[in-house]
């Protein structure tokens, strides 16, 4: 199924639901709302009729007197009002009139009278002083044959000398129920084909603009020359911009053009020193000069040397996307084979070594890998801490991780070199020999940990002053709970 189809169909869904939902609850509303404005209307009628009984009411002239002819006039009307498209012929109210006991004395219908009506809530309510009313159908199966009674007292001053009720069949307000039930369908026919025409048109763009960018991905696999597409708003001009970066990236030109100017300027310095050895070892000299220049081209070749084998390193690092393995690795294991590897500079720089790695210090990932990264910390500390020294390795648990301190006593990382540190190629000259190393150490690092779900970060350490003591690496790796 395409893209633009499944965004359609998501937005068909949606809008299709949030229309039927409100459908709904408008619906249920309609019928409930007409019948309170109808009952609002029937307390005004009682209560005005009440007041008109009251005399005939107390002089017991109900069946004769001008009240009861007044409603039978009332009744012979036929006021053909036309009220919102709906025509009205009949006048449908029934009034009703019972005495303080609740025994009907009046009814414009001629059907109740002498019935006893005290127990219905109309009756009952009012003759308590309460506001009394109620719903009633004709036929218990039928909702349409449901009639409204609302009553008002008729008083006497202060006494209750009986209760009017006013009668409206809900059939009379259903004409009005439907015709709003209805407009409410036509309006929400109306809002959904609305509605499905804005996410049709906003579907196709957003599907242009996608079939637009993967031909341009194509043609840009096939290595022809396009630009880069336009419009499709911030998101999809963003996400173009993304492909044409990943694009040049692929292509290998920004990558090869940097490592090829760094590495070029890195081999200029060892290759000049060994072609002007061996310039020199071609002529006569003296056995000591001789020794001195042979010297200096074994340590700018492996100077070279070093250099290549840790640049194929991090590329190869960089170019992978997934572990090959991942195994339990003991941190104190490696450390301990490390520092046997390096207790030549260690003895010579009569360095202290502080080793507080826990033995379940177990992390999960390439042994290989982690060994490189932390010779690498190893070989730094042990580069710019100064004659008898000290370095510290340590290892602390952090939530599912291991994290391992490199820390070695000596100067602080300069301010201008805080950022450069991870950048490739880059490298402060060492205090004992003024040299400078690959720079490559601390890339490689970062790629290991970046491969392992790690990270990796270097500053200066402060005294409680704020004085630089030293400096300090913290590799952090996750952790297994392997035994």
């Amino acid at each position: 199924m395409h893209l633009g189809l499944k965004l359609f169909l998501g937005y068909f869904l949606i809008v299709g639901l949030g229309v039927y939902f409100s459908l709904n609850i408008l619906g249920v509303e309609i019928k409930p709302a007409f019948r309170q404005a109808t009952e609002e209307t029937l307390i005004d009628t009682a209560n005005l009729l009440a007041v008109l009984a009251r005399d005939e009411v107390l002089n017991g002239n109900l069946s004769n007197g001008r009240f009861q002819a007044r409603l039978a006039e009332y009744a012979q009307r036929t006021p053909n009002a036309e009220v919102w498209d709906i025509v009205k012929s009949t006048l449908d109210h029934r009034v009703y009139i019972t005495d303080e006991r609740g025994i009907v004395q009046f009814d414009s219908t001629g059907q109740a009278v002498g019935q006893d009506y005290s127990r219905w809530n109309d009756v009952y309510l009012t003759l308590r002083g309460e506001y009394g009313a109620r719903t009633t159908r004709e036929d218990p199966d039928d909702e349409r044959t449901s009639v409204m009674y609302v009553a008002a007292p008729i008083r006497d001053e202060e006494r209750i000398i009986g209760v009017l009720s006013v009668a409206k069949p809900g059939s009379s307000i259903q004409p009005y129920v439907d015709r709003a039930e209805a407009k409410l369908r036509r309006a929400a026919a109306m809002l959904v084909a609305v509605s499905l025409t804005v996410g049709l048109g906003f579907s196709w763009a957003l599907a242009r603009s996608i079939h637009r960018l993967a031909a341009y991905a194509r043609a840009a696999a096939e290595g022809q020359r396009v630009t880069v597409p336009q419009g499709g708003g911030p998101e999809m001009q963003a996400l173009a911009v993304a492909v044409a970066t990943m694009r040049d990236r692929l292509e290998g030109r920004d990558y090869v053009e940097r490592y090829v100017h760094t590495l070029t300027h890195e081999m200029k310095s060892p290759l000049a020193a060994i072609a002007g050895a061996a310039e020199l070892l071609q002529d006569e000299l003296p056995t000591t000069q001789r020794e001195r220049f042979v010297s200096l081209v074994a340590t700018e070749a492996e100077r070279l040397q070093q250099l290549v084998e840790r640049l194929l390193a991090l590329a190869t690092v960089e170019q992978r996307r997934e572990l090959q393995e991942q195994r339990p690795v003991w941190l104190w294991r490696i450390v301990e084979d490390l520092l046997v590897s390096r207790a030549p500079t260690i003895t010579r720089k009569q360095l202290r070594i502080d080793q507080r790695i826990p033995e379940n210090a177990t992390v999960l990932g390439e042994s290989f890998l982690i060994a490189q990264a932390m010779g690498n910390l190893l070989d730094n500390a042990l580069n710019f801490t100064p004659d008898q020294g000290i370095v510290t390795l340590d290892a602390e648990r952090v939530g599912d991780a291991w994290r391992l301190t490199v820390a070695n006593s000596g100067g602080a990382i300069p301010d201008y070199a805080r950022e450069r540190l991870f950048e490739r190629f880059y490298s402060l000259p060492r205090p004992d020999t003024g040299r400078k190393s690959t720079g490559l150490g601390l890339a490689f690092v970062r790629e290991v940990a970046h491969l392992h779900g790690g990270n990796i970060t270097v500053d200066n350490l402060l005294d409680q002053s704020g004085k630089a003591t030293g400096v300090a690496a913290k590799l952090t790796l996750p952790a297994t709970d392997y035994c």
